[in-house]
């Protein structure tokens, strides 16, 4: 895998409809793992990213200038959640989202915890969550429900990862 030279800052209201075509383009790889009922056309929308943004920090990741990935930072109680972590389909596989969580995490403060969801069938973020050093939840379902405001239907497809780090 050959890293790319990207740059991450925090996203502002202006990038919005950006981050939602991130957002949206990556996400038509969830039409290969998850029935059609469960699939979102589109995943995301302005309105909606909007709505996030109030409750967590977007962080992009830029190249020449391109928005190529994005990914939420929100603190809920006593951990800290990695949310919408999507990078565009030609710019997957090269290190973005790596690089994402990279700048992300060390920034992290105040909780001993962070957590990812993710679908239980989406292979490829839970072999990079391993990779990273993320951990299966011993009890998912719980996890979703204590820290996430999800639909069932999605609860019950997802899986959780964990870390600790130093508070």
């Amino acid at each position: 895998m050959a890293e790319v030279d990207v740059s991450v800052r925090v996203l502002e209201q202006v990038d919005g409809p950006a981050a939602v075509a991130v957002i949206n383009a990556a996400a038509a790889w969830y039409a290969e793992f998850l029935p059609p009922v469960e699939v979102e056309d589109p995943e995301m929308t302005v309105a909606g990213w909007e709505e996030e943004a109030r409750r967590m920090t977007w962080y992009g990741a830029f190249s020449g200038g391109e928005l190529v990935g994005v990914m939420g930072l929100e603190y809920v109680d006593d951990v800290a959640l990695f949310r919408h972590a999507y990078v565009l389909p030609a710019w997957q596989r090269q290190g973005v989202g790596a690089r994402l969580h990279g700048y992300i995490e060390p920034q992290i403060t105040g909780v001993g915890k962070i957590i990812i969801g993710t679908y239980e069938a989406n292979y490829q973020a839970r072999g990079a969550l391993e990779k990273g050093g993320y951990r299966l939840s011993d009890d998912s379902a719980a996890v979703l429900r204590r820290y996430y405001d999800i639909p069932e239907d999605r609860l019950v497809s997802s899986v959780t990862y964990e870390k600790g780090i130093e508070v």
